[in-house]
């Protein structure tokens, strides 16, 4: 029996979260082919405020990995989109002149970032931000630049004004309205806010209507309809989303605000449903996820020929957390006619609630400060319950006093503990018992709660704890590596150690991971692990490194890459300089700039110019793209600076050379200053080196960048050959006690500087780790000089490279 052929016009939430429900519904019923316009697999696009803000990287969000698609033979075509449908013919075409026939359609293009049509609007730094691609490009000018512009004061401009406030830049917040989240919170509520948020360094501009962006070909400042103006050097424009219609408006589909669909989410033409932002069903455009995730299941049952309970549209409730700040808002929220409401105002506390009640029914809430009863007065809402009679003010205190166990007894099974995904509590202790979960992480991938916002996940731990009772501590608080396993960094490599086990394959094979392929997180984990472990003896694996490790440069934002080429301490010579540039001329290198660490960076090279420029520069790799020592970054220091107390360039140039190569659970930046000035920055490094009168401080664990950490004094010796003892044991401990992809300021911080100086402080202690890590250095070759001089790696490398994980920075 031929298998009908599905095809989803968009790779988003909704789509993707409706074709997951037709896979259980019946996996076998369709051939199914995905187009997603942007070149990354489904991701989560609610996390991309958490990118901007430095708390998760792009490959972190990732909801259904390339593999995911492998295993479920769905055929995915990302950075193409269709520009046509032929309705009559039942087939779409797209912009790479691909077509493929259907025998059903689901249309879920989403949404598209309003851009306000005022001069100065195409100019260059301005950017909406709703995709991965806008993310990146504010990341990369606030490399650059230091003050911002937010248009739009709703959720997405706080969130990506807290995120550039976290880059570094100075932020205005521009509004229109007289106060901040209107569509979510009602005056009180915003303007408790609104001063929280100032406290973080936003500052606001309300009631301005903006006229012009102005500046000489890029953004210098914003001018407003009164007349006053800003100085800025980025724009960001969060001033609402619109449905993306345009495609089924030229196919000859019904569309108003979106495009009409019915209860079962069918379009006007027959076989084609829409679903998700770009659907209008009943007069109602719906652009928060829980309803998508709702009209998701009945589409799903639709498509499958079973037409059980049709969509009848959602109660928008949100609850959320704005730069640390918790909200909870649903419903019909502002007093109106015939409406009264219960209001509690701690202003010391900062917490303020409302419920609005109409006829003896809960119709809206607002929660600021403690949202801890958002959930219930939902489920309230939904069920229309009557109130009248035993609802009172002690509602709001009950669960102030009482501890988390007894309010997850409290709540019954049918109370809906994750709200995007309808996830209630019954669902989660029932999947807890019959399927012996006991993480998070196994609740979400069996459930799906926590799995969108993850605003919910602290409930399900309670709920875990509460199911699970004395077993909780033992599993449930358990940091894993990643879904695919219940085991933790330590419990793997333990049992690397114990079964001798020596490829990546074989770690997931033995140790029984739930999939058999791994992920794009554990993939590079265990790579780094088993090279950490047997770095003579163990033969890396390109296929799971990151794609910047792959190809040892840097992908852009345009698909291009960068080359920084190694300048020992940040000096370099005529000869270089001349190589540079006359390499830089010969192969059209778009850009060339200095970075922060005292290098040169050719930024704009195509993929299969990298070897000949490699060669020609004949130039170690910078390792620029690496999870390895970046640079060590010095101060011209004594021999001519008049304040040097010591030879920095000297150090600086000594400690690159013995530690370039070296594979670290992340990148480690260094720095070598020759006085208390600190001119190379070395307060802020991963491993900073002061030189004092006598000798030399010794300071680890700082970050210069989202997280900003100042470095804390490990300890001052006196001779070159101290510090660089001392810097490779503190290395070598690192590189053999933190989790893959965390920065020595969070390990300094989670393992304590007092147990790193015993460890290393301890003569034979050390003595083993400098052993070990000589060992690690003596197997490091320089990837490019490899590259360069083996053909048939550039083959494979360079011509016909698939990317297979996403990319991390």
């Amino acid at each position: 029996m031929r298998k009908r052929k599905l095809v989803l016009i968009g790779n988003g939430m909704a789509g993707v979260r409706c074709v997951e429900e037709i896979l259980k519904i019946d996996g076998d019923a369709f051939d199914i082919t995905i187009f997603g316009s942007e070149p990354y697999p489904n991701y989560n696009r609610i996390l991309l405020s958490t990118v901007l803000q430095g708390d998760m990287s792009i490959d972190s969000i990732t909801m259904n990995d390339w593999e995911w698609y492998r295993k479920n033979n769905i055929r995915l075509f990302v950075g193409e989109t269709v520009i046509n449908i032929d309705t009559e013919k039942r087939f779409v075409r797209t912009d790479k002149g691909r077509t493929v026939q259907y025998d059903k359609l689901i249309i879920a293009t989403g949404s598209k970032p309003f851009i306000l049509p005022i001069p100065g609007a195409n100019k260059k730094g301005v950017t909406a931000f709703r995709d991965i691609k806008d993310c990146e490009m504010m990341m990369e000018y606030a490399k650059t630049y230091k003050k911002a512009a937010v248009i739009g004061g709703g959720l997405l401009g706080l969130e990506a004004a807290r995120g550039l406030l976290n880059l570094g830049m100075e932020v205005d917040v521009i509004h229109i309205f007289d106060y901040l989240m209107e569509r979510q919170l009602d005056p009180t509520a915003s303007k408790l806010l609104q001063r929280e948020l100032e406290k973080q360094g936003m500052n606001f501009l309300l009631k301005k209507e903006t006229a012009e962006i102005f500046g000489d070909g890029r953004v210098e400042g914003v001018r407003f309809k009164d007349g006053t103006e800003i100085a800025t050097d980025l724009v960001v424009m969060a001033v609402g989303i619109r449905p993306n219609v345009d495609l089924a408006r030229e196919s000859g589909i019904a569309v108003n605000r979106g495009i009409v669909v019915n209860d079962y989410l069918e379009t006007s033409v027959p076989h084609i449903y829409a679903v998700g932002e770009c659907a209008e069903h009943r007069g109602i455009v719906y652009g928060l996820v829980a309803p998508l995730y709702e009209q998701g299941k009945v589409l799903a049952e639709a498509v499958c020929g079973i037409k059980g309970r049709p969509y009848e549209g959602s109660v928008v409730s949100t609850q959320l957390k704005v730069s640390g700040v918790d909200l909870f808002s649903a419903g019909e929220f502002m007093d109106g006619e015939g409406t009264a409401s219960i209001k509690v105002y701690d202003e010391f506390r900062g917490i303020y609630k409302k419920v609005v009640i109409r006829d003896g029914k809960i119709v809206g809430a607002v929660l600021f400060g403690d949202t801890s009863e958002g959930r219930k007065l939902l489920d309230m809402i939904n069920k229309n319950e009557n109130i009248s009679n035993s609802f009172q003010l002690s509602f709001f205190q009950s669960t102030a006093n009482s501890s988390n166990k007894s309010m997850v007894a409290a709540m019954a099974d049918t109370d809906v503990v994750c709200g995007c995904n309808g996830v209630t509590k019954g669902t989660i202790c029932k999947a807890i018992a019959e399927h012996g979960l006991k993480t998070v992480e196994e609740v979400r991938d069996c459930t799906n709660a926590s799995r969108s916002c993850g605003g919910c996940k602290g409930l399900v731990a309670e709920l875990l704890e509460y199911t699970l009772g004395e077993e909780f501590d033992k599993y449930a608080m358990k940091e894993t590596i990643c879904g695919c396993t219940t085991l933790s960094r330590e419990e793997v490599i333990d049992e690397i150690k114990a079964k001798n086990l020596k490829y990546v394959k074989e770690v997931m094979n033995v140790l029984g991971w739930k999939n058999e392929e791994g992920c794009s997180k554990c993939r590079p984990a265990l790579n780094y692990y088993l090279s950490m472990l047997y770095p003579s003896e163990y033969v890396d694996e390109a296929e799971s490194r990151f794609v910047n490790e792959r190809l040892h440069a840097n992908i852009q934002a345009d698909g291009t890459y960068s080359v920084v080429p190694r300048m020992y301490g940040g000096v370099t010579t005529a000869e270089q300089l001349r190589k540079i540039a006359d390499v830089a001329e010969k192969y059209n290198v778009p850009m060339i700039k200095l970075t922060g660490g005292q290098r040169i960076d050719l930024l704009g090279v195509k993929k299969e110019d990298l070897p000949r420029i490699w060669a020609e520069l004949d130039m170690p790799s910078g390792y620029a793209y690496a999870k390895a020592l970046r640079t060590v970054k010095t101060c011209v220091g004594k021999q001519f600076c008049r304040f040097g107390t010591q030879d920095s360039t000297k150090l600086g140039i000594d400690m690159e050379k013995k530690f370039e190569r070296l594979n670290t659970p992340h990148k480690v930046k260094m720095a070598v200053s020759a006085c208390p000035r600190n001119c190379a920055e070395s307060g802020i490094k991963d491993v900073g080196i002061v030189g004092v009168d006598g000798g030399w401080e010794i300071y680890v664990g700082g970050n210069g960048g989202t997280h900003l950490r100042a470095g804390d004094l490990l300890c001052t010796v006196r001779t070159e050959e101290e510090v660089i003892e001392m810097t490779g044991a503190f290395l070598q401990y690192y590189r053999e006690s933190a989790n893959y992809l965390e920065r020595t300021s969070k390990w300094v911080e989670r393992v304590g500087l007092e147990h790193i100086r015993e460890v290393i402080f301890d003569q034979e202690t050390r003595r083993q780790l400098l052993d070990r890590l000589e060992e690690a250095l003596a197997a490091t070759k320089d990837p490019w000089k490899e590259i360069v001089e083996n053909k048939e790696m550039q083959e494979k490398l360079f011509t016909s490279l698939q990317v297979k994980v996403p990319v991390n920075r």
